[in-house]
């Protein structure tokens, strides 16, 4: 029987409208993990990401962040990992080597593709910097969204037997980080009407508590 390592405290720093700490709420949730939560609002203050205090822990001055056993570990998809190495009873990744491969080449997708061209700080630099107004702003973050996206839909139809999730009937590193990226592409009003089988894996997703108590809307931080 699978047992969590009672003496092991979590702390993660997140922010509730992350996409990148909302990919490692839902692998924490779906591994039954427990953990502090420690809120890093990304607006306030001009950013609490920059403050000093939050520098000492991370400093590329990002979210999300977890301290374990001393040691501070950045960036979402190693996060995961490490957490799907260090508690491999429900596993987020296959263990046939393409198949493992398929699913992180389809996370690093949204993760290294997509969503660094749309996250927050892009955002704010085109508004305050370039000058783009709102308009404009949001149809680079549909267009890139939407491009990304559709890709991934192209994807699954070739790569992926027909399951439930991404990849199979069981949830992976893939759901993981399409959940988010889809939460926001209907944020912001994106064109999702050729994207079916993305859709459905992400309705299939919802109805597990583990990820509905990832999203943004339950985190004690919420606004």
């Amino acid at each position: 029987m699978f047992k969590i390592e009672s003496l092991v405290i979590m702390r993660f720093y997140t922010f509730f409208r992350s996409s990148a700490s909302f990919r490692v709420r839902i692998a924490l949730n779906l591994k039954g993990l427990p953990y502090e939560a420690i809120p890093v609002h990304l607006s306030r203050d001009g950013g609490r990401q920059r403050s000093a205090e939050y520098l000492a822990v991370n400093p590329e001055g990002l979210v999300p962040t977890l301290e374990i056993d001393g040691h501070a570990l950045s960036q979402s998809l190693a996060i995961i990992e490490y957490l799907d190495e260090r508690y491999p009873a429900i596993p987020l990744l296959p263990a046939d080597p393409l198949e493992r491969a398929q699913v992180r080449s389809f996370a690093q997708a949204i993760a290294c593709d997509i969503h660094p061209l749309n996250n927050l700080r892009v955002l704010n630099y085109l508004k305050n910097e370039l000058e783009i107004d709102e308009e404009r702003k949001n149809a680079w973050y549909r267009h890139w969204v939407e491009t990304g996206l559709a890709a991934l839909e192209r994807r699954l139809g070739r790569e992926a037997e027909p399951g439930r999730f991404c990849f199979g009937d069981t949830p992976t590193l893939a759901d993981c980080c399409l959940v988010p990226q889809i939460f926001n592409a209907q944020r912001f009003q994106c064109d999702l009407s050729a994207m079916p089988r993305l859709l459905a894996v992400h309705a299939a997703c919802m109805e597990l508590e583990a990820f509905r108590k990832a999203e943004p809307g339950a985190q004690p931080d919420a606004e």
